[in-house]
């Protein structure tokens, strides 16, 4: 049972977490690891021709559950061959006949001859990412094996997209929250920054009463079960991408009986502490942006100099002349310091868009913004005529409801130094990142604590050895928290493992899922 919601009122706060909404990237790397003759849990075959709904659903876990159990989804074409439907679920699982929600769901129908293996529900980080999308968008991200053997699942989890979206701010409220200054160092600058942050609070509770406080992370997986029971599987088969992955394990974790095949790739520790959660994502990303750094000087023209050092002083300079005097661009709109950290973290996800770093770079060292406020608007779905999405809306609630808590601002301004230690770029970001939720409104109660999920099947954690957003530290933490866990690592550079170019461990990935194939010790890729 989740812990009771409490409201606050008074003066609110956010912290953003870094965590990706996509990324894609090509690193080819030799496996040092093999899979071994284990076995994951086997999902039930049925005929392709069978739609999974037909199966016998599972026992909910209270019998005032039993109508959301035992529902079965309507199907219709929703275009490109995907078919969608509508989950209905509590708003509140404490208070089930009260007040319900629609969930949006999508599925590609498995694609191979004879029997399929039921189910893979997948989602692709955030929070805030829509699942609903990826599944439309992206469907040669999985390889043919798996798409072959499932039915390909997404969903919006509640408070995203189409999924009763959470709404907090007019666009031009949210252009200004983003492009806010992160290392509000004067009493100016904290003002605009409490000012900001309090509206960003209070809008939710205005825009969307109680759903602000509905929509956290464990919410989100109880959704899963009842979308699960809906498919007609009994137990679960999962691809949770980032922040995918702390779905996945939290769902672990409340329904360890119910875990199918589950890889969680860029893992997240649940165990984490806020402190220390902001001190291993500023080292990732400062690792990440020593990679491009030397990157870019070795391609012999790298817009910020010839010495990894050198290139990374002026990659700092730059963003605190951006600090002080924002960057004109071919819109009416100003490259503001938020926008440019934002735009810099959008290429570190990927090593393919290492380029277009270099040209936005080289180009805001002649004074035009506009490529770099382009990469900040892909990282916050902003298209030149507004949002496309909730999702920077999205991140921040979730985040606040699964990271509650935070610091007075003068003690963030204390850990600078040991901030700036260890990232030197982004330290100071990342210190006043522990500001965070301090007064949000609704507070949920969550403390960060290491999930088991005993006897569960063997879950699959995978992680990235130069991830800037969720360092491989986690992975490996994760996977030793697990009960079940076993651990695939890739030497690499971006977010992400898994269909990024690297045959080990795609192969190690698909082989799990199709087969069952469990490896006997860790895979190194």
């Amino acid at each position: 049972m989740r812990r009771a919601l409490s409201w606050r009122s008074g003066r609110r706060r956010t912290r953003l977490l870094a965590l990706p909404l996509a990324a894609a990237s090509v690193t080819l790397a030799a496996c040092s690891a093999g899979p071994g003759d284990g076995s994951a849990a086997s999902p039930t075959p049925v005929p392709l021709e069978e739609p999974a709904s037909d199966v016998a659903p599972t026992e909910p876990p209270e019998p005032d559950l039993s109508a959301f159990y035992e529902q079965r989804l309507q199907w219709r074409a929703c275009g490109n061959g995907a078919q969608c439907s509508t989950l209905t679920v509590p708003l509140d699982y404490e208070a089930p006949q009260e007040q319900t929600i629609d969930i949006a769901v999508i599925r590609r129908r498995a694609t191979g001859d004879g029997m399929r293996l039921g189910s893979l529900v997948t989602n692709p980080g955030g929070p805030g990412a829509s699942g609903v999308q990826f599944v439309a968008q992206s469907p040669e991200f999985l390889g043919q094996s798996l798409r072959a053997a499932y039915d390909v699942v997404g969903f919006d989890p509640r408070g995203v997209g189409r999924s009763e979206p959470i709404d907090c701010l007019a666009d031009d409220e949210l252009d200004a929250f983003v492009a806010s200054d992160p290392t509000p160092e004067t009493e100016a600058e904290r003002q605009t920054s409490e000012r900001l942050l309090t509206a960003f609070g209070e809008g939710c509770v205005e825009r969307s009463g109680e759903l602000t406080g509905e929509i956290g992370t464990e919410e989100a997986a109880r959704d899963m079960d009842v979308l699960r029971a809906a498919l007609g599987d009994s137990t679960l088969s999962y691809l949770g991408l980032s922040y995918g992955t702390f779905l996945g394990a939290t769902y672990a974790g409340l329904f360890p009986d119910r875990v199918g095949r589950m890889v969680l790739d860029g893992a997240i520790d649940p165990a984490v502490s806020n402190l220390d959660l902001n001190l291993t994502q500023a080292q990732g990303f400062e690792t990440a942006t020593q990679a491009y750094l030397q990157g870019c000087v070795d391609t012999g023209d790298c817009p910020l100099g010839d010495d990894v050092d050198a290139a990374g002083q002026a990659l700092r300079d730059l963003l605190d002349g951006i600090d002080e005097q924002a960057l004109p661009t071919a819109s009416p709109r100003r490259l503001e310091i938020g926008n440019a950290v934002y735009g810099v973290w959008a290429a570190l996800y990927n090593e393919a868009s290492w380029p277009a770093l270099d040209a936005a770079l080289a180009q805001a060292l002649q004074g035009d913004g506009t490529t770099l406020l382009q990469l900040s608007d892909a990282y916050v779905q902003r298209s030149p005529n507004g949002y496309v999405s909730n999702a920077t809306e999205a991140l921040v609630a979730i985040n606040c409801l699964d990271h509650s808590g935070g610091i007075e601002t003068e003690e963030a301004a204390q850990l600078v130094p040991r901030f700036e230690e260890i990232s030197p770029t982004w330290g100071e970001v990342f210190a006043y990142g522990l500001v965070g939720c301090r007064e949000w409104p609704v507070d949920s109660g969550r403390e960060p604590a290491p999930i088991t999920a005993e006897g569960a099947a063997p879950i699959l954690v995978v992680g990235t050895t130069r991830d800037p957003a969720t360092p491989l530290k986690w992975a490996r933490a994760l996977a030793e928290q697990l009960d079940s866990g076993v651990l695939l690592e890739r030497d690499g550079d971006g977010h992400l493992a898994y269909s990024q170019g690297n045959a080990c461990v795609d192969e190690t990935v698909e082989a799990f899922l199709v087969s069952g194939e469990v490896p006997e010790e860790t895979v190194r890729c």
